[in-house]
C-alpha cells in the first residue's frame, strides 16, 4: 500500500505552495505547526517539510519552524531545502528531522553527498531528483543541470541510496495529475527503490492510480490546501 506523505513548504515562516516552483506564483495557507498538528490528528505519521527560503538562499533558514514541528508532534519528518554544508545537515538533524532530502549537492558536490551517505546511513538520506525536460534541476529549481534522470539515480543507487523523492516540476502545484509514466519508468529500472512521487496530485483517484502502478510513496500538498482531497476519506481508504 502506498505511503501517504503530506507536504508543508515554508516561506517566511508560513505554509505556502508554489506553482511549478515559481516563487512569484505563491499562495499562503497559514501556520506550518497548525497544519502539522492537524495532519497528526487525522492519523498521518509522516511529513515532508521544505524550506523554500533555504533552497533559494542555499542554506537552511527555517530550522526554527522545523524544530517547532518536531517538538510539538510525533510525526516522522523529512526535511529539505538549502542543505549544502555539514553545518546545514547537522542543523536539520539537531532540529528534529528524521531524514533529510538532498538534491542540488548530489549534482554539484557528489563526493560530499557520498560522504553524508556513508556517515549518516542510507535510511536517513533521501536523494532529491527534481526533473524538468528530462534533466535534474537544482538550487530551488532555478537551474537545470546536464544530468539525465536514470543515470543520475543509478550512480547513487549503486552507492547505497534507498530513498528517492522524484518531482516532475512541470506538474508541481498544477493539480494536473502526477507523472505516472515517469515514475513507472524509474520503478521498472530500479524495482527495489523506495520511490516517493511528487507533483501534480489533485485527487484521491490520482493517489489510487499511483498505488495501482506500484509506486511506493507519494508527497502531496496543494490538493490538501485547495480542498481537493478529503483527508479523512483518504486515510480511511488506505487503512
Amino acid at each position: 500500500m502506498i505511503e501517504l506523505i503530506p507536504a508543508i513548504d515554508i516561506i517566511n515562516g508560513q505554509c505556502v505552495r508554489l506553482t511549478k516552483g515559481d516563487y512569484d506564483q505563491k499562495t499562503v495557507y497559514g501556520n506550518p505547526l497548525d497544519m502539522a498538528l492537524e495532519f497528526e490528528r487525522l492519523g498521518f505519521r509522516r511529513l515532508h517539510v521544505v524550506d523554500l527560503d533555504g533552497a533559494k538562499s542555499k542554506h537552511i533558514v527555517n530550522d526554527a519552524v522545523l524544530k517547532g514541528i518536531t517538538t510539538e508532534t510525533n510525526l516522522v519528518v523529512d526535511f529539505g531545502g538549502g542543505i549544502k554544508t555539514d553545518d546545514d545537515l547537522e542543523k536539520a538533524f539537531a532540529s528534529g528531522a528524521s531524514m533529510v532530502t538532498v538534491g542540488s549537492i548530489a549534482v554539484t558536490k557528489p563526493e560530499r553527498f557520498m560522504g553524508w551517505l556513508e556517515q549518516y546511513g542510507a535510511e536517513r538520506m533521501i536523494l532529491g531528483a527534481d526533473v524538468r525536460n528530462g534533466k535534474i534541476s537544482i538550487n530551488g529549481w532555478k537551474e537545470d543541470s546536464e544530468e539525465d534522470l536514470l543515470p543520475f539515480l543509478k550512480k547513487y543507487i549503486d552507492a547505497g541510496v534507498q530513498n528517492v523523492l522524484c518531482t516532475e516540476i512541470s506538474k508541481d502545484g498544477t493539480l494536473a495529475g502526477p507523472a505516472i509514466d515517469l515514475y513507472k519508468r524509474v520503478m521498472d529500472a530500479y524495482p527495489e527503490l523506495h520511490l516517493i512521487a511528487s507533483g501534480g496530485v489533485s485527487s484521491i483517484e490520482d493517489i489510487n492510480a499511483l498505488d495501482e502502478a506500484g509506486i511506493p510513496a507519494v508527497v502531496f500538498g496543494k490538493a490538501i490546501y485547495e480542498g481537493r482531497i478529503d483527508l479523512r476519506e483518504l486515510i480511511n481508504s488506505k487503512s
